[in-house]
């Protein structure tokens, strides 16, 4: 199977320098299978640290000022400068927090209803009214998710037709609306960061001005390289397509290469193929992990995956959604 990867990276059947791609990734590939697992809040957590700065300079959430966008309380207040303390909190906790935990629900959802349709985890591992809950959460969190989404186009539905003056709900909810930036606005964000040593507080005030001008040298730099970034993506995955395209046919001419080295876990593999790894019974439901090519019980592997995020025999760090039901022709 290897040989329909190889033209992922750019070497060809004629060189024998490896790729930075390979390099990078052969070291040690278990290295940061915790990032990798807690994926999600550390994106959580920079897109928090990003929504923060960008709200109190700009008053726009980061995609909104990179469209020339600012956010405007709904009932005008005494503060003249910024978004009232309420909008601001509001529009943190429905930029960051909700989306967050709402991809958690999704990640629940598909891994209860794995889980039912395929009789393991639940039924096995889990106390009577944690079944129940799960239960109770397949059926009505399809309905909310229903919800979610009509909600939101029938306000970008009545936006579009000049209805309403709130595109999602979540500016609505947040108490503000959207505005284009002024000649003002702009020319204040084009002004050069200065030093967060030129006034004479205490340690504690220039301690916190540092901070905030080391997030927002960060952020300046985020916003001003991210049009260079998407324009570089675009050009890798132009250079790869055309490189693919060119060297097609020479792709099974390539060597498979030898699956990976651990001694410990290669010398617990059963000698005959058709036994799970795992349980070393005949497999049953057989189910190979893209990131290793192995291949195991379904019921085994989901769990061992579900609990440990890696490759049993590999430690490549792994998610269910890597996991490939082979079905094999009956005889």
């Amino acid at each position: 199977m290897a040989e329909f990867g190889a033209h992922l990276t750019s070497a060809t059947a004629d060189e024998d320098k490896p790729t930075i791609f390979e390099v990078i990734a052969e070291r040690n590939p278990s290295r940061y299978s915790w990032l990798y697992q807690y994926s999600d809040e550390v994106y959580t957590i920079i897109d928090l640290l990003l929504q923060q700065h960008f709200l109190s300079t700009t008053c726009a959430s980061f995609s909104e000022n990179f469209y020339g966008l600012k956010r405007v309380p709904i009932i005008p207040g005494k503060q003249k400068v910024g978004l009232p303390r309420s909008e601001h909190l509001n529009s943190i906790m429905l930029l960051v927090i909700v989306p967050y935990l709402k991809i958690k629900c999704d990640a629940l959802f598909e891994r209860w209803k794995h889980e039912w349709l395929d009789g393991i985890g639940v039924s096995q591992s889990q106390r009577d009214s944690l079944k129940k809950f799960s239960q109770i959460y397949l059926a009505v969190y399809p309905y909310l998710h229903m919800t979610w989404q009509g909600s939101h186009l029938s306000y970008q539905l009545a936006y579009l037709f000049n209805k309403s003056s709130y595109h999602s709900p979540l500016i609505r909810m947040a108490g503000v609306k959207l505005q284009h930036l002024t000649k003002e606005d702009i020319l204040q964000q084009m002004q050069p960061l200065g030093s967060p040593f030129t006034e004479h507080n205490s340690f504690s005030t220039k301690l916190k001005t540092f901070s905030k001008w080391t997030l927002g040298v960060i952020a300046v730099g985020v916003s001003s390289g991210l049009s260079v970034a998407v324009f570089f993506l675009q050009f890798l995955e132009w250079w790869y397509t055309n490189e693919s395209h060119r060297n097609s046919m020479a792709l099974t001419a390539l060597p498979v290469p030898s699956p990976p080295h651990n001694k410990t876990q290669l010398d617990s593999l059963p000698p005959d193929t058709l036994v799970c790894p795992l349980c070393h019974r005949r497999r049953t439901n057989d189910t190979t992990l893209s990131t290793s090519g192995y291949v195991f019980c379904y019921p085994c592997i989901y769990t061992y995956v579900q609990s440990h995020k890696c490759c049993p025999i590999t430690r490549y760090p792994s998610k269910t959604n890597h996991l490939i039901k082979l079905y094999l022709p009956t005889s």
